[in-house]
């Protein structure tokens, strides 16, 4: 299951720095970023984000957090942010809980798979195994990708695809 690495097809682009006080790189979420409706402690919180050393020309970042072990033809997207300014260069813990005011103005938050323009925490179907969560900061070329309010994680990412300068990544892990 852990064989798929969905940023394998991309374009190679440079790396950089992230980091979180929510979650280990290949650690186990905390209930904290787990879906409140797949676990009675799950919390849906976005994870404490913070980068650095992006590649000069950064004018805005994206994030996402994509599950490619679910259980469909075309993973699973929890998160998608896109227009962080580029003095944006962290984000708290919980800013993807709508009207948290933790985000920019200037920040888009798309619908995630469930329909709704937030955060959702990781939430397997049970006995289904461990699941990889990747959450993913991408440095971008453009102050804004012109997109709609009504844009999929899916049109990001094709978007991304001519305005990516650079990417890092964590990966939390979740089963139930």
């Amino acid at each position: 299951m852990f064989d798929y690495d969905p940023y394998s097809f991309l374009a190679p682009v440079p790396e950089f720095t992230l980091r979180s006080e929510s979650f280990a790189d290949g650690a186990v979420f905390s209930p904290a970023q787990v879906n409140a409706g797949a676990h009675p402690q799950g919390r849906d919180k976005s994870p404490q984000l913070s980068w650095s050393g992006f590649p000069e020309g950064t004018r805005s970042f994206a994030v996402t957090m994509f599950d490619p072990d679910a259980p469909t033809a075309s993973g699973y997207w929890h998160w998608a942010v896109a227009d962080l300014p580029a003095s944006v260069v962290s984000l708290a813990e919980g800013a993807g809980t709508p009207g948290s005011l933790q985000l920019p103005a200037a920040a888009l938050t798309l619908r995630n798979d469930a329909g709704s323009p937030a955060y959702m925490g990781s939430a397997p179907p049970a006995g289904h195994g461990p699941h990889r969560y990747l959450v993913v900061v991408h440095a971008v070329d453009v102050e804004s990708l012109g997109l709609a309010a009504d844009a999929t994680p899916a049109t990001l990412g094709f978007n991304l695809h001519f305005h990516t300068l650079g990417r890092a990544r964590l990966t939390g892990l979740y089963e139930l």
